[in-house]
């Protein structure tokens, strides 16, 4: 679990992959503005609580909660990243009691379903993710470029980002088994309950080749009033590849909802 900083609670939602520490670099940034808490989801090493069939994808939910309750936490900002915003979003609806403000940044819209690369590797996790890792270097290639202004910051990500890799490693079929729990959840309703303020952000519609943008905008229409904001020259990975912006742009939505 990371807990660090001093102010207004900020609890930050993982991506599938599951594991805080590869959000490590903008956690890191916001901690010096918010008291950030952040942790990793439920079937995952050093998580604290295990993934319960019976509860489907709300066992998600109820994770949230037990990590605001052993932060002492009674209501947050929460931000989720890609998948962690579909947890976010659902918290949101049942607990918005508990919710000052959401962010969903990358997040796959309501009634999103996986492209055929995607269901593939959701059907043989295992098999599959030597490919997996191949095609997401050549995927996230593109991205690196425009959003790294040089050699050495494209390179000492891509270091970071093996050192995960090594020392947070993602499990591919704990990765499947919630992209199939997402898939078979219901969303839209949810949004129509969420009261917070809530801040859409995505990349470049070009750029990210993992959830299309067209998708997260499905939270524009769907939530009332929410805000809008777009990180171009970035994919996928603008709160990793450029944490001081992503930062920026949280601190300011957050500043006009406190």
């Amino acid at each position: 679990m990371f807990d660090q900083g001093a102010g207004n609670p900020l609890l930050i939602i993982p991506g599938l992959q599951g594991r805080w520490e590869w959000m490590r670099p903008v956690l890191t940034r916001l901690s010096r503005h918010y008291r950030v808490i952040s942790y990793s989801l439920c079937g995952d090493i050093g998580a604290g609580m295990k993934m319960d069939p019976a509860l489907g994808f709300d066992v998600f939910a109820r994770q949230v909660d037990d990590v605001l309750e052993r932060a002492g936490v009674e209501r947050a900002a929460i931000l989720g990243i890609s998948y962690g915003g579909a947890i976010a979003v659902r918290y949101a609806a049942l607990h918005p009691d508990r919710v000052t403000a959401l962010i969903l940044a990358n997040t796959p819209g309501p009634g999103w379903s996986p492209d055929r690369r995607q269901a593939r590797y959701m059907a043989s996790p295992w098999l599959t993710f030597p490919e997996f890792c191949v095609t997401a270097t050549r995927r996230l290639g593109r991205e690196l470029r425009r959003g790294l202004p040089d050699w050495p910051s494209r390179v000492g990500f891509t270091l970071g980002q093996l050192v995960n890799v090594v020392t947070a490693p993602a499990v591919p079929g704990l990765m499947a088994r919630r992209a199939r729990m997402l898939q078979e959840t219901e969303l839209a309703s949810d949004c129509a309950r969420i009261t917070a303020p809530t801040l859409v952000i995505t990349g470049g519609e070009d750029l990210d080749l993992v959830v299309p943008v067209s998708s997260s905008k499905e939270y524009l229409r769907l939530i009332p009033q929410a805000a809008y904001a777009s990180m171009d020259e970035t994919g996928h990975l603008g709160s990793l590849t450029q944490p001081d912006r992503f930062t920026g742009i949280v601190k300011e939505f957050l500043a006009g909802h406190s």
